[in-house]
């Protein structure tokens, strides 16, 4: 049976996930600030890095902007500090996405291949940006590792939905 896609303007309960240098990354509910919410692959996604390659060189832009910057997938501690290590990523990275967590996003999930790809089911790619107020503005879900918002654009269409107070878009 297919997950439930989220609906923009629908609120997003908080979703929390261990943070690496400790704490928790909790996205949803009520925050002080607007949140780019960006799921990945995880370790085993050449795509993935890529992508998020591209976001670090933005951060500041994104901050600037009013976007705190959030960054989560189901790996294990290893693997997602073996990236941010690797990638010196500057980002809050989150890792142990659940099943649960990645149905209440509406992300579809995926076998592994085989055990060299990696040892457990994963979300597809994920974009979501998050109005302070808990609420859905933008939803980008992905079946599959090569269609993703391009960042430069979707930052650029965020500042602008923002400084003009436009509701979200698609919501029937």
């Amino acid at each position: 049976m297919p997950t439930p896609k989220p609906v923009a303007g629908s609120l997003l309960k908080p979703i929390s996930v261990p943070k690496l240098g400790g704490g928790q990354l909790t996205v949803g509910g009520t925050r002080d600030d607007w949140t780019l919410l960006v799921v990945y692959r995880g370790k085993h996604c050449p795509r993935c890095k890529k992508y998020l390659n591209i976001l670090n060189e933005m951060r500041d832009a994104w901050q600037e902007a009013g976007f705190a910057v959030a960054v989560m997938s189901a790996d294990p501690v290893e693997k997602a500090q073996a990236d941010q290590s690797e990638f010196g990523w500057g980002f809050d990275l989150g890792y142990d996405l659940s099943e649960a967590q990645m149905a209440a996003l509406g992300l579809y999930v995926t076998e592994p291949l085989s055990a060299s790809e990696t040892d457990r089911r994963f979300a597809e790619p994920g974009v979501f940006v998050i109005r302070p107020d808990g609420s859905l503005l933008l939803i980008s879900i992905s079946n599959g590792p090569s269609a993703r918002p391009d960042l430069a654009e979707l930052l650029d269409g965020m500042i602008f939905t923002k400084d003009n107070d436009r509701p979200p878009r698609g919501t029937a």
